[in-house]
């Protein structure tokens, strides 16, 4: 399962691929306005920025919800670097733009997902990664978790090439959950991709071991 963090944080980013698990981010306009980031300039130049620490998949997002903006941004974001996936949201002039960019070889993530049969229009125009939002789910009581199961489900019945990517990751049981239920990707925060390091049992363990070693050294 690949590992994305969602920020915009270039510190978070590098803490993340120097963990040498980080295969890709996730990013929105909420995420940039938060570190500060505004301007269409500044945000293209923290695209940049963040294409330079990771080896690839930077999801940029598109502003626009017309046909002809989505794909004018879209390319435009394309051309930046390799690395960077079109973020297109889940609407009908989105879908129009995904068919778009696929029959062009601009990678897509179809972001805003919150049923299978978006998912499923999604992958029959050619997106790259479909994004659906557990965190967004559970919050008015549905199990995001069924999402992804059948979205899994549907995937494999056809064979379509296109990865689920759990978003809106709350912590570290949702990204063990979705490894378990066949997620391709997930994107989180650092604080929960940090979250899988911890177990009290590891933190007590070594602590008795360097105890015994500091007794055995005569320290």
């Amino acid at each position: 399962m690949k590992f994305f963090i969602d920020t915009a944080n270039l510190n978070q980013i590098k803490e993340a691929q120097d963990l040498g698990v980080l295969d890709g981010v996730t990013t929105n306009p909420s995420l940039m306005a938060k570190e500060g980031i505004t301007g269409d300039e500044n945000i293209i130049n923290h695209y940049k920025a963040i294409c330079e620490i990771v080896d690839d998949n930077v999801s940029a997002e598109v502003i626009a919800t017309d046909y002809e903006g989505i794909v004018k941004e879209g390319e435009a974001l394309a051309a930046l670097n390799p690395k960077i996936v079109v973020k297109v949201p889940m609407i009908k002039e989105g879908l129009k733009a995904i068919k778009y960019f696929s029959s062009k070889g601009i990678r897509t993530n179809c972001t805003l997902i919150f049923s299978p049969a978006q998912a499923l229009l999604a992958a029959k125009a050619g997106a790259t990664y479909v994004s659906p939002f557990l965190g967004r789910l559970d919050d008015i009581s549905t199990d995001g978790l069924t999402l992804i199961e059948d979205i899994r489900l549907i995937f494999d019945n056809y064979g379509y090439e296109t990865q689920i990517l759990a978003a809106s990751i709350r912590g570290p049981l949702h990204i063990v959950a979705c490894a378990k239920i066949g997620a391709d990707v997930i994107t989180a925060p650092l604080s929960a991709i940090t979250g899988l390091l911890k177990h009290p049992l590891t933190d007590n363990g070594l602590a008795t071991f360097l105890a015994d070693h500091a007794k055995a050294s005569g320290k």
